[in-house]
């Protein structure tokens, strides 16, 4: 029988964090023929005038210049842009080479994006087979498969729900009759101790900080040469995050050997747990034993 790994869950962003930029800039946002600086300056605009969420303003956003420039806009067209993404180094050989690394110390890694960017977008990329779930802002669809509602925004603190469902073991948005139920610790799948959040900035505090409150592990990541650099620096001086490193997924970065310590914490604390629990079985086996004993004796 072979040894019981140990679940880690890690959560990603993915804008900013996987990928390059915001997804939607790669290709959709050109095809609109506008310049992403208007793009989200009319954004911008929407949300201040109908005091609007800043998600919900771009998704509508989406839906209206798509529909204005005539420019086809359905399901599967969403996730052919999402071909054209450019990653941070190292991400696409991440996943495998982590997952390796991880089964030897006795680690099952699970993987999930926690995004407000485009869903179906995210579900088109070439790395969207490793996630076991993805978290994103999506759309409600026609007979005809056209977007014509969001059917989920995910804003800076809507964030936060998702590591619950993490949490709990809830692998979908809609079923809502575990994420308020009472689920003693012991008995959720993913405790937060063996979680790690991967976000880029201000819009990932929220749930930066409950993983790293809860006693997870979160890192604030930036692009390489990058003025964001000192804005999550600061947020580890604001005990936000547990750590920042550069984008860099590549085998030995920096990154790379962050992941990789949390993996061998985790799978020492499990250790030393199993180790513990076959100590207190002999233990208990002995005790059994000697009262077997003076019981025969009396």
């Amino acid at each position: 029988m072979g040894k019981k790994h140990t679940t880690l869950a890690i959560a990603y962003d993915f804008d900013g964090t996987l990928a390059k930029g915001n997804i939607q800039e790669n290709s959709f946002i050109p095809d609109l023929r506008m310049k992403k600086s208007d793009f989200w300056k009319e954004v911008k605009k929407l949300t201040k005038e109908h005091e609007m969420d800043e998600i919900l303003a771009y998704m509508f956003l989406l839906i209206n210049k798509a529909r204005q420039g005539e420019i086809k806009f359905d399901r599967e067209s969403l996730k052919a842009h999402g071909k054209d993404v450019s990653y941070f180094d190292g991400v696409e050989d991440y996943f495998g080479r982590i997952n390796k690394y991880a089964h030897q110390k006795q680690i099952k890694l699970e993987h999930y994006i926690i995004s407000s960017g485009t869903k179906e977008m995210i579900e088109g990329t070439t790395i969207a087979k490793h996630f076991k779930t993805i978290y994103a802002s999506s759309f409600k669809y026609d007979q005809h498969n056209v977007p014509e509602w969001p059917a989920i925004a995910l804003n800076y603190t809507t964030k936060t729900q998702f590591l619950f469902r993490i949490n709990k073991g809830i692998n979908n948005a809609w079923d809502n009759s575990k994420i308020n139920a009472y689920v003693p610790k012991e008995e959720r799948p993913i405790p937060f101790e063996r979680m790690i959040y991967i976000g880029d900035g201000l819009t990932d505090v929220p749930a930066m900080k409950l993983v790293k409150d809860q006693g997870g592990t979160s890192i604030g990541v930036y692009a390489p040469k990058s003025r964001k650099k000192s804005a999550v620096e600061k947020l580890l001086d604001e005990q936000r995050v547990s750590y920042v490193a550069p984008a860099n997924y590549s085998d030995g970065s920096e990154l790379d050997q962050i992941i990789k310590a949390v993996i061998d914490q985790i799978s020492s604390i499990a250790s030393v747990k199993k180790y513990a629990k076959i100590t207190k079985k002999k233990e208990g086996a002995k005790v059994n034993k000697s009262e077997l004993k003076n019981n025969n004796k009396a």
